[in-house]
């Protein structure tokens, strides 16, 4: 039985790299009609800007121009917008109630809202490409338009449902574990540019060093934060379940530090695109326009760029913990099962007292995640290296490995327990 287990997980880890594979092939897909010198000209003029750090959760397939450009943004923003949705709307509230069918319900209703954010989104991106110039002359922009948009949209339906896959078939979160490879992809040539730049005397090798290090002591951090939870004790009464007598007993409720993880990170960026966007769309033709000033601006790295992103970030951490998290409801159940918090009365007092902890664990939270998603503007301005080496992406990978870790971990402690349980048994018997 414990080998049994242990080629199961074998299995699932084989999975996951065959998917790897497929999804990194994928990236190096172009889309028909785009003339690769001109993108490359295209972000050779943009190093530095938003649009570098969006080609890096792409994996590059941005910068390539592949059918997976979009990646799987359109889909994170569907589940997104599902999740505030099945918190605010009776309808989709009622669907979470009906256990294993509410949730298919509300998956399928994510999947058409990923076709439908995908076909906005490639629409908007055919259009750029065609006002930057980007396609070959001689195509037509209908035919252009076509193509990008069935091959984007393609691109992201298969990547959500490799995605599913990986999640059912293999081991972790197929859509954290495809944006998390997507960023490791881009890692080696980060370094391997901060050591020629070494090697060319352009970056001094202590910097490098020091900031190696830096990189290390922020990714223990991240640890370190991620696992922190504030516990609130919780008794549970002497009470009489069937003809047994229960005695009291002792818990706690765990709360994470960050509760809402990368979210208001990934909300923030997408707030801080759209001048870009609008810019791409109609001001073109005004290069000294409202658009482009608003544009230069918001550059990563620039004051009012750093002002507004954590601005945003705090306002988001607080907005979706009360959107995704009901503190009313945690204290009726409470109540119900007969667990108390200890000096504070059951019902209202309890909501409020839940409310109070959960908004001092927002506030070091929000904090937490505003320094460290700004951290790269930091390495850019001070010491002139990418936004690999820090800040949101760090961020990503960290929690996504600890998932994965701790996935591995239960399926190998599960099959142990098996084997155990197998002696046991085979001991019985022979008594």
């Amino acid at each position: 039985m414990a080998n049994s287990s242990m080629s199961d997980l074998w299995k699932r880890i084989r999975f996951v790299i065959l998917a790897i594979v497929i999804y990194r092939i994928g990236t190096h897909i172009p889309i028909p009609g785009i003339d690769p010198q001109r993108l490359e000209d295209l972000f050779t003029q943009n190093q530095g800007t938003i649009l570098e750090m969006f080609n890096l959760f792409s994996g590059g397939a941005l910068e390539r121009m592949s059918v997976f450009a979009l990646n799987v943004i359109p889909y994170i923003s569907s589940a997104i917008i599902m999740q505030l949705f099945s918190n605010s709307i009776p309808y989709l509230q009622e669907l979470k109630k009906d256990g294993q069918a509410g949730r298919n319900a509300i998956t399928q209703f994510t999947r058409y809202g990923t076709v439908l954010l995908a076909l906005i989104q490639a629409s908007a991106l055919a259009f750029t490409l065609n006002a930057s110039g980007l396609k070959y002359l001689d195509i037509p922009f209908i035919s252009f338009y076509i193509s990008t948009v069935a091959s984007v949209v393609a691109g992201t339906i298969f990547l959500m449902w490799l995605g599913e896959q990986v999640s059912e078939r293999g081991i972790g979160n197929g859509i954290s574990i495809i944006i998390a490879i997507s960023i490791l992809s881009g890692m080696p040539g980060a370094i391997g540019q901060a050591l020629e730049q070494s090697r060319q005397g352009d970056l001094n090798i202590l910097l490098l060093i020091g900031i190696g290090v830096l990189a290390m002591a922020v990714i223990a951090a991240v640890v370190f934060i991620e696992r922190g939870q504030r516990r609130i004790t919780v008794n549970y009464a002497q009470r009489q379940q069937g003809r047994k007598m229960m005695q009291a007993q002792a818990s706690h409720l765990p709360f994470k530090v960050n509760m809402a993880g990368v979210i208001p990170a990934i909300f923030a960026s997408t707030f801080l695109l759209f001048p870009q966007s609008l810019t791409q769309w109609f001001g073109q033709g005004d290069p000294s326009g409202f658009l482009q000033s608003l544009t230069l601006a918001l550059n990563p790295g620039q004051p009012l760029y750093v002002l507004v992103f954590s601005a945003l970030i705090i306002s988001f951490c607080f907005i979706w913990l009360a959107l995704t998290f009901n503190t009313r409801e945690v204290a009726d159940n409470l109540k119900r099962s007969g667990a108390y918090i200890p000096g504070i009365r059951p019902g209202e007092q309890t909501s409020n007292y839940i409310d109070s902890v959960l908004a001092r664990l927002t506030v070091f939270g929000s904090i937490y995640l505003t320094l460290i998603c700004l951290m790269p503007l930091a390495l850019i301005n001070f010491a002139g290296v990418s936004f690999y080496l820090g800040g949101t992406s760090i961020l990503i990978i960290v929690v996504v490995l600890m998932d994965f870790m701790s996935q591995v971990q239960s399926h190998m402690m599960s099959s142990q327990y098996a084997s155990v349980m197998k002696k046991a048994n085979l001991k019985n018997y022979r008594r």
